[in-house]
């Protein structure tokens, strides 16, 4: 059986190679988009639907290593996604940014919300339009009780399980309120991680990320306090950011 085929402009993670760039190059700066849902792996790099962090993590180590690549743009337009290796990325992304020597600029076009927003603070600078928005600081968890909905269809389910936690959360019942406090703590651990990647990639207070309580800062009056608050450098629509990023790489060849 043939492999799928793929949207146009897709193209596999294994099909990476020496010749072949996974991004485009704009006088001197690598274009890397971060858009639609993210998630840990899709396998391909290009979807504009989705976006994987092991596509992340191969474009932009080539990227770091690309000799005629000197400055990396992370376009960014999504809402956010999966918690699962989002913030060992963004850990990674600083690291080897320093190792390089080469400057990341995370311009959104229009959102970084969420898990979006943790890989744009992995960046040198974020700037964001005045109708867009960043911040979204926290995680969510969400169950869904179906059990009404099988009665109602004369349907019930039974569970034969080996293992007290073993279906902890089914869709089949009610959330007992243990199961919910397990999950709860499990969220708000999630949250403190993300709070501390995002002070510690932009130098600032922890206290003061948690105190967003997760907001979406968003259009003209959120943006500008974003940019107050340190949770963004400028509100700048997305073609004055880029420009802005190749000024500095002539400025600084």
């Amino acid at each position: 059986m043939g492999r799928a085929e793929l949207p146009a402009g897709c193209f596999r993670l294994g099909e990476v190679n020496g010749t072949r760039r996974p991004y485009e190059v704009d006088q001197g700066v690598a274009l890397v988009s971060v858009a639609g849902l993210l998630v840990p792996k899709l396998g391909y790099i290009g979807a504009g639907w989705a976006t994987g962090y092991d596509g992340l993590r191969v474009q932009l180590a080539h990227a770091f290593a690309d000799p005629d690549v000197r400055a990396i743009c992370l376009d960014i337009d999504s809402g956010g996604g999966i918690a699962q290796g989002c913030f060992d990325l963004v850990d990674w992304i600083v690291a080897a940014k320093r190792a390089a020597g080469k400057p990341v600029a995370a311009i959104c076009s229009e959102e970084a919300y969420s898990a979006a927003y943790a890989l744009a603070c992995a960046a040198d600078s974020i700037a964001v339009p005045r109708t867009g928005g960043v911040g979204s600081i926290g995680v969510w968890l969400m169950h869904w009780d179906q059990s009404r909905m099988l009665e109602g269809a004369g349907m019930v389910p039974t569970i034969v399980q080996s293992g007290a936690h073993k279906t902890d959360g089914h869709p089949y019942a009610a959330l007992p309120e243990a199961v919910r406090a397990d999950w709860q703590g499990q969220v708000d651990a999630l949250r403190r991680l993300f709070a501390e990647t995002v002070a510690r990639a932009r130098g600032l207070d922890f206290a003061a990320v948690l105190a967003t309580e997760a907001r979406c800062f968003e259009g003209p009056l959120g943006t500008a306090e974003a940019v107050r608050l340190g949770l963004a450098d400028a509100v700048l629509p997305p073609d004055r950011a880029f420009s802005a990023l190749l000024d500095h790489v002539r400025d600084n060849p």
